[in-house]
């Protein structure tokens, strides 16, 4: 594993699989939605999650599905044509009612003790940001559970106007909130995107964690450094 270079004065996170552990946080929400979704049948709701990127046998979502690391309106894509009839004949509308199921179903877990980790960040001097594949409100509001919105400098989600991952948008949109050069900004996320969307930017480090959907080998061919979850940082 590679060590990490120093000399950052930034951190820009993802959400899913990084703040939040992915699965505890996101599969009842996923189950929530699709049985919402396919209207009282269980063989339809089962099989969303499967085009999801859902595998049955481990109960896992694959990374680099539309469940593991697609915005909203790639989850509506994949979904639209096996919905009952006039569930998608209006896809914005779609998307807006899978976004509030997100947000009512979503059960927050942290991978650990968020607050104290970021304070101790801020505390040396580092501004902290979060860019997400969720809805700007989806993020605020699961978040927000653990009253740590204010130790973050930048927050955007694929609707905030700064394009979707893998592109490099929400890195210069944090860079410019900041006033910092991409070189000075690590970026820390579970999958290919946000390892492809710091490259894409010239984010001086991309680095990968194992608290969401992307297994180790995955990470290390494209990561500067893999670590188990953001507790690397505290030391």
């Amino acid at each position: 594993m590679a060590m990490l270079p120093s000399g950052f004065d930034a951190i820009l996170f993802d959400k899913d699989g990084t703040l939040l552990d992915y699965h505890a946080t996101w599969m009842p929400a996923n189950r929530a939605v699709v049985d919402v979704l396919a209207e009282g049948d269980a063989e339809l709701a089962r099989y969303l999650l499967i085009r999801g990127g859902w595998d049955p046998e481990s109960d896992r979502v694959a990374a680099g599905s539309p469940l593991a690391a697609g915005a909203l309106d790639e989850i509506v894509a994949c979904w639209a044509d096996l919905l009952p009839p006039g569930r998608a004949d209006d896809p914005k509308a779609l998307e807006a009612e899978i976004d509030r199921l997100f947000i009512a179903h979503c059960e927050p877990t942290a991978v650990c003790d968020l607050a104290p980790l970021l304070d101790g960040l801020r505390g040396r001097g580092l501004r902290l940001g979060v860019a997400t594949a969720d809805s700007e409100a989806g993020a605020r509001a699961s978040l927000g559970r653990f009253d740590i919105l204010d130790r973050f400098d930048f927050l955007a989600g694929y609707d905030s106007g700064h394009g979707c991952k893998p592109a490099p948008g929400q890195v210069a949109a944090f860079c410019a909130a900041t006033g910092l050069p991409p070189a000075r900004v690590m970026v820390i996320g579970d999958n290919a995107h946000d390892i492809e969307m710091a490259r894409a930017a010239g984010a001086g480090a991309a680095v990968g964690v194992l608290t969401g959907t992307t297994p180790r080998a995955a990470l290390e061919v494209m990561a500067d450094a893999v670590f188990e979850d953001i507790r690397f940082l505290a030391a």
